[in-house]
């Protein structure tokens, strides 16, 4: 590619900045970009000299930005939303051939559930791209899209942050799972049991009123909390060394949690709405054919997945 100039500024040194501002990796835009890990290395020593400023520095959990760096997010976004978005949205997204880092932000119910299926479906769709995934609290997720540190949040989101798209992929229900040497439980949980005992509640916030079954204290009254925890994969070891305490979680991950001897699930004895699992992207990917090509494959994904 020929290089194009704004005064010193080289354009074609924007797509690096893209890259390292959503990846937080040289090795990994490298990949993304089908550049030398040096070349990169290169561009993002042009744009320091540039600007005056280190841009990204090394920690240990990533390249990250420099509050100069930040500030130049907004711009360069901008830009590469539209060069993607209007200018080269005709020439589609070969997934074949096409070398991306895809990022999502997932909760580690959602990795354990649903993102061996995904991975299943895009190694081999486009099998030169890669995945990374995110653990984000509600309030930063908008942010996150924004920026393009992730291309999708999925989820069961309570409140959807204003200027997100999004679609709806399934309906879920609840199940509660409680420890199999409680002798209190029999194969079914009474509603009085229910509200006697000791809950576990995920919420990612790590506010109870933001947790993932917080529709059971809006519908049938508060229940007895005893641990709120940003984790699903931890509830059923807390269970199975505490067998008086219970949870409530989504049915598919009740099914694989009865995989440990002493868990087992039991119908929730009070009658609880189904929760929506939906995908949201950012208005600035909209027409992006790279994202259009990943939510189509996540649809897609859902759709084929067991009841």
């Amino acid at each position: 590619m020929n290089s194009i100039h704004n005064g010193e500024l080289d354009l074609n040194l924007l797509p690096v900045f893209d890259a390292l501002i959503r990846v937080r990796n040289v090795s990994r835009a490298a990949h993304e970009l089908n550049m030398s890990q040096s070349a990169v290395s290169h561009a993002l020593k042009r744009l320091r000299a540039f600007f005056g400023d280190p841009l990204f520095l090394k920690t240990g959990s990533g390249m990250q930005p420099t509050p100069r760096a930040l500030e130049l997010l907004d711009p360069v976004l901008s830009v590469m939303g539209t060069v993607r978005g209007e200018l080269l949205v005709r020439e589609g997204f070969d997934a074949a051939v096409a070398r991306r880092a895809f990022s999502l932000c997932l909760t580690d119910m959602g990795e354990l559930i649903f993102l061996p299926r995904l991975i299943s479906r895009l190694r081999e769709a486009a099998p030169h791209c890669t995945l990374r995934t995110l653990q984000v609290p509600v309030h930063q997720i908008q942010g996150v899209l924004e920026s393009g540190e992730a291309d999708l949040a999925l989820g069961s989101l309570h409140s959807v942050p204003e200027g997100l798209f999004q679609q709806q992929l399934f309906m879920r229900s609840f199940v509660t799972i409680v420890n199999r040497r409680n002798r209190k439980i029999g194969d079914r949980l009474t509603a009085e049991q229910f509200f006697d005992m000791e809950h576990i509640v995920v919420s990612l916030s790590g506010r109870r009123e933001d947790s993932y079954d917080s529709v059971i204290d809006h519908v049938a009254g508060p229940r007895r909390v005893y641990l709120t925890t940003p984790h699903f994969l931890t509830v059923p070891i807390i269970i199975e060394d505490n067998p008086d305490l219970i949870a409530t979680v989504p049915r598919e991950l009740a099914t694989k949690f009865a995989s440990y001897k002493s868990i087992k699930m039991v119908e929730t004895p009070i009658k609880v709405p189904a929760f929506a699992i939906r995908q949201h992207w950012h208005p600035r990917v909209q027409h992006d054919a790279a994202n259009i090509w990943l939510r189509r494959q996540v649809k897609e994904t859902f759709d084929t997945a067991p009841e």
